[in-house]
């Protein structure tokens, strides 16, 4: 077992609802605002509060990368709030073994007045960091931001990109022992999120720890070996990245479209073979609903059959949202055919590397022999795709250009590469 780098123990967050508080108010302002509280006291029903955590505890060793997961509203931001110092908690108790980094909103921490420059060692600053130790990182930090010729400049004209790559630039390269990151990759361009993706597996690579959120679960599965998930303020689960990225999106998606798994109406073919189920499963034998592209899945095909059948084809078609194929699978491409005996029984399709597009899927399956169809179901079963690790990036295609991923390359020839963007 690794040195412990974070202990959470039995902590929980409440809020109080409908309490506000201006920035600018003046002394007198808030006088007042008690005065009013002593003569014209709040009715306790209107009191009411949430707890965004209850009771979550938690133990990650140095060198872990761990991704957490969960709804929006349950508890991920507040928690590494938390962790990173910047709210406390209502109840519990957070041991932290090594300085913390945190990226949990652009820019965290920047002041809009101050240059890049002067933000860069005013972060620096309040992460503890000796001047010295920001001055032998600073070259690092302005090359990685890309920001070099707007370093002198407010970061309040900075770019929504150009302030995040500047903040993550200086969250992951002044040396965190313990890298809390939330959202990153929204912001920025696919350039930047592969070099954060790059950057934050190198930090993990060096010993330290990564803590993960991100709504875009390829990456999280990309980047965190293991995972925890959040629902309604608790830890529900924990595990592999993969099983609980897939156990997420497989309840979501079942909530959304039981009534339509196995719809074995309309179908048609001859009796003496029938198919009784069709499911997928990851590599690793978990059933699923929500397969992740890029990742191996098993597609089964449950059946019956009432008397032997020598020459048996079995094979499927996936259609998108808009009812057109994107492709078909069929027993010919690999065995030719299968020799079915009397019972049941149930063949598997293995498609080592999904490579379909975020969408809502509809499978059709079937069975034929020598003598014509023996069972054809065109509405077997739907899934969903939400996560994809097809490519190195987050880069997720608009669905409207594209029926399919495949693998590609770019590169620019002739021309020399000057300059910067903002």
């Amino acid at each position: 077992m690794g040195e412990l780098a974070i202990r959470v123990q039995h902590v929980s967050k409440q809020y109080r609802l409908g309490e506000k508080r201006c920035p600018t108010d003046t002394f007198r302002d808030h006088l007042m605002q008690s005065l009013s509280k002593v003569f014209t006291p709040m009715p306790r029903q209107a009191r009411s509060t949430i707890w965004a955590l209850k009771d979550v505890s938690l133990e990650v060793n140095h060198g872990d990368v761990l991704g957490i997961v969960g709804h929006n509203g349950a508890g991920k931001s507040t928690l590494l709030k938390i962790l990173s110092n910047l709210t406390p908690p209502t109840s519990g108790r957070v041991e932290l073994y090594g300085r913390v980094g945190s990226l949990l909103e652009v820019g965290t921490g920047f002041h809009g007045e101050l240059t890049g420059r002067e933000n860069i060692y005013l972060s620096g600053a309040i992460q503890g960091m000796k001047k010295k130790e920001i001055e032998r990182k600073f070259d690092d930090i302005v090359a990685f931001a890309e920001i070099r010729k707007f370093l002198d400049t407010p970061v309040k004209r900075y770019s929504s990109g150009m302030y995040v790559r500047l903040a993550f630039a200086v969250a992951a390269h002044l040396e965190p022992e313990i890298l809390v990151v939330d959202e990153v990759l929204a912001v920025g361009d696919v350039a930047f999120q592969k070099k954060c993706l790059g950057k934050m597996e190198h930090v993990a690579k060096t010993g330290r720890t990564v803590l993960f959120v991100s709504h875009n679960l390829g990456s999280l599965v990309q980047l965190c070996p293991r995972a925890v998930l959040l629902e309604k303020g608790r830890i529900v689960r924990a595990g592999s990245s993969q099983e609980i990225v897939e156990g997420y999106l497989s309840e979501v998606f079942s909530q959304e479209h039981a009534d339509k798994v196995n719809s074995f109406k309309p179908r048609s073919g001859k009796d003496r073979l029938r198919f009784t189920r069709t499911s997928m499963r990851t590599a690793a034998g978990s059933p699923t609903s929500t397969p992740i592209a890029g990742l191996p899945v098993d597609i089964i095909m449950e059946f019956e059959s009432h008397e032997d059948l020598p020459h048996v084809q079995f094979m499927l078609t996936i259609f998108n949202q808009k009812m057109v194929p994107v492709t078909h699978c069929h027993v010919q491409a690999s065995v030719g055919s299968f020799f079915v005996q009397k019972g049941i029984g149930q063949v598997v399709c293995r498609i080592d590397r999904l490579p379909l597009p975020r969408g809502t899927y509809k499978m059709a399956v079937a069975a034929a022999d020598d003598h014509g169809d023996l069972d054809v179901v065109p509405s077997a079963c739907y899934f969903n795709i939400e996560a994809s690790t097809f490519f190195p990036t987050t880069f997720a295609p608009p669905t409207e250009y594209c029926t399919v991923l495949v693998d590609q390359a770019w590169r620019l020839e002739g021309q020399e590469v000057h300059g910067e963007t903002g």
